[in-house]
């Protein structure tokens, strides 16, 4: 809606449906700082490009804001000049990184990773596939529940439903991952109270 594909989740007015995930954002900066208590520098990688951007950005300083965090944003629209912000941030390193949501994060994803590990920068992903991949933590909807829901639309739009009169809809199951082995190499210790509720711990 905010960022003008749909006039609302109930009734899209338009030829699309599917998911909202923009609130994750927030998400993932309280989770975030749950895992790191002492994180107060955080780093936000953002495409300028995605029309969802100025959501992401409006939420996540909403949030630092409010959990005493000084949020950093840099813009990237390519792998080359993501790579390239790495390296600079790594200079001065924040105590944590947190790449929005995008479909440029999701296809450079292994390149992402293995920088951040080659720089020591503990990472906030949007999906446990990063985690399971070497990444350190993550916090996003489970995709179990979605591809479940994403058949039950995609059968109901071959009997002829308009994807304008099926509303977009919001994930309701979350999940959190941490990948125990990264954390032990960048010596950071999880608190037990967050071990203990996340979905999945790779050992």
């Amino acid at each position: 809606m905010d960022a003008g594909v749909a006039s609302s989740l109930a009734r899209p007015d338009a030829n699309v449906t599917g998911f909202a995930f923009t609130q994750l954002t927030g998400k993932r900066l309280e989770n975030l700082v749950q895992a790191l208590p002492t994180a107060r520098r955080v780093a936000l990688l953002v495409n300028p490009t995605n029309p969802n951007t100025p959501v992401y950005r409006r939420e996540a300083e909403t949030v630092a804001h409010a959990i005493g965090v000084k949020l950093l944003v840099f813009e990237v629209n390519t792998l080359e000049r993501i790579v390239d912000v790495i390296a600079a941030v790594a200079k001065s390193p924040p105590d944590a990184f947190v790449p929005s949501g995008d479909p440029l994060i999701w296809v450079t994803r292994q390149h992402l990773i293995e920088a951040v590990a080659r720089h020591r920068l503990p990472t906030m992903w949007e999906s446990r596939r990063f985690v399971e991949a070497g990444g350190l933590i993550s916090y996003g909807a489970d995709p179990g529940e979605l591809y479940r829901r994403a058949a039950t639309s995609a059968d109901q739009i071959l009997k002829g439903t308009k994807p304008a009169d099926l509303p977009i809809e919001q994930a309701t199951n979350f999940e959190l991952a941490i990948n125990f082995k990264t954390a032990h190499e960048l010596s950071i210790t999880i608190p037990p109270p967050v071990l203990l509720r996340a979905d999945l711990v790779v050992q």
